[in-house]
């Protein structure tokens, strides 16, 4: 039987490498985890050495690490890249500086990633990427800043001053003291661990939108001083990045794929556009669909075939209502999870028996089945509430009563229990499916009101003209006129 040849691994374990570096023999070239090349210093122009290491960071991703030394001049340089697949999103990493051991936290900053410190009203631009650590990003600061004070104190004491103060609190932070009061006896401090106490408690945020910097947590995701959260990247973010082209080539390219579209596919319209996200051409396709017992309803759906990109969104086709409507509907068992539901994104959902409140715009506008909107409310309840916001102030009470709604939303969503569902849109243009139509059905209430100023405002319906421009403009005219004789 032929053996099968295991290839080796191109990005092992940063730990491996560690390991390997140390077991190997000095003799032997192929242990080296490095790759060592000629490069020549920017500095001096003499030949300098560039190591490069591909490694892999748990719970991250590849990358390749390079260190750069021109023996000539002593110049020096270090950089990180990321050696894996674009994602498809924007990260933003959120840690709360409490003690000396979040300062160990390991740090990947990619050379698209901005970095904001609030408490000192500091935000660091892009740059080039670095694997350090929390306390290792904050004396690289203390040094970037202190290059220029002596000549700032001269230029401009103002500025020299606010910069020193926030070195000053670096410093503190960092417990940064050893080259202060040399020649003078101090008192023999104990060793810091890392239980200890920070002089000043601070927030560090990451901003990447190409997705590829990191900062670690401690045990679990569900560290109460970390927090990770994505983000969809702006039009301009992606041509910052080069992952669209530019607004002269997208404008064309949208001006060629209007020219190649033809009528409308029987009763599915198609429009041109621009992908928010890859800046490439995509068609956004919108049909009109009849709800039985309902109204004309626009379905509209966009999807890039470039990047992946998808929406859905749902649009009334009809005149705006006279008057808002609210639907109750008692579900006692899981066959009214089956029923169609209309969610416009005027409308609020609640439940009173859980005290669940969704407000007006939440969700969007959905066209789906009541199970379905259900999971949709638990899956984003789930995986949003506690890994957004500040969650170091989570409360240990709040936490549990919050798994204790979960529990019952669940029950909820399974119709384990009965439960009230109400959809109340002051536009009228939600609905839920009746059973026993054309009668009535009696376990759902249709309710009509009279909208109020408030949500006519919030509407934009207080100020809409949409007759009568001729005469207003006539009568306008004649009280000018009588105003002049």
């Amino acid at each position: 039987m032929a053996q099968v040849e295991e290839k080796p691994e191109l990005f092992p374990l940063i730990a491996d490498v560690v390991n390997k570096a140390h077991a190997g023999d000095e003799e032997d070239t192929d242990a080296r985890p490095l790759e060592e090349i000629e490069s020549l210093c920017m500095q001096c122009g003499e030949q300098g050495v560039t190591r490069m290491m591909l490694t892999s960071i748990p719970f991250f991703r590849e990358v390749i690490v390079m260190s750069f030394r021109c023996e000539h001049c002593g110049h020096s340089n270090n950089e990180i890249q990321s050696a894996g697949k674009i994602r498809p999103e924007g990260t933003m990493y959120t840690v709360k500086v409490l003690n000396r051991g979040d300062l160990d936290r390991q740090l990947i900053r990619s050379e698209a990633c901005s970095i904001n410190i609030p408490e000192f009203q500091l935000v660091l631009p892009p740059s080039r990427g670095q694997l350090t650590t929390v306390e290792g990003l904050l004396r690289n600061i203390v040094a970037d800043l202190g290059v220029q004070q002596p000549l700032r104190r001269i230029q401009d004491e103002k500025a020299y001053a606010k910069i020193q103060e926030i070195i000053d609190g670096l410093k503190e932070i960092i417990a940064d003291d050893e080259d202060e009061d040399e020649g003078k006896d101090k008192p023999e401090k104990r060793a810091l661990s890392k239980e200890d106490p920070v002089i000043r408690a601070i927030t560090i945020t990451l901003d990447d939108p190409s997705g590829n910097s990191f900062l670690e947590f401690v045990g679990s995701m569900s560290d109460l001083k970390w927090n990770m959260r994505t983000y969809e990247r702006s039009l301009e973010q992606s041509r910052q990045l080069g992952l669209a082209p530019p607004v002269e080539d997208a404008e064309e390219n949208a001006v060629d794929e209007t020219e190649q579209l033809g009528g409308p596919n029987e009763e599915v319209f198609e429009f041109p556009g621009i992908c928010s996200r890859c800046g490439r051409p995509l068609i956004t396709r919108m049909k009109k669909v009849s709800i039985p017992y309902f109204k004309d309803t626009l379905i509209m759906s966009t999807n890039c075939e470039d990047c992946g990109y998808r929406d859905n969104e749902i649009k009334s086709g009809a005149a705006i209502s006279e008057h808002g409507k609210r639907i109750t509907l008692k579900v006692e068992d899981r066959d009214d999870l089956s029923r169609d539901i209309l969610k416009s994104d005027t409308s609020g959902l609640s439940i009173p028996e859980i005290d669940l409140v969704l407000h007006p715009g939440t969700l969007g506008g959905r066209f789906t089945t009541l199970e379905g909107i259900l999971d949709q409310v638990y899956e984003e309840l789930t995986e949003k509430v506690f890994n957004t916001g500040d969650s170091g102030v989570v409360d240990v009470d709040d936490r549990a009563e919050f798994q204790e709604f979960l529990r019952k939303l669940k029950q909820v969503k399974n119709a384990e229990i009965p439960f009230t569902l109400i959809l109340d849109d002051p536009l009228a243009n939600s609905h839920v499916q009746n059973l026993y139509a054309p009668d009535p059905d009696p376990n759902m209430e249709i309710v009509t009101y009279e909208r109020t100023w408030q949500q006519n405002e919030d509407l934009g319906l207080n100020d809409m003209n949409v007759e009568s421009y001729s005469a207003g403009d006539d009568t306008k005219d004649g009280a000018t006129e009588s105003q002049m004789s």
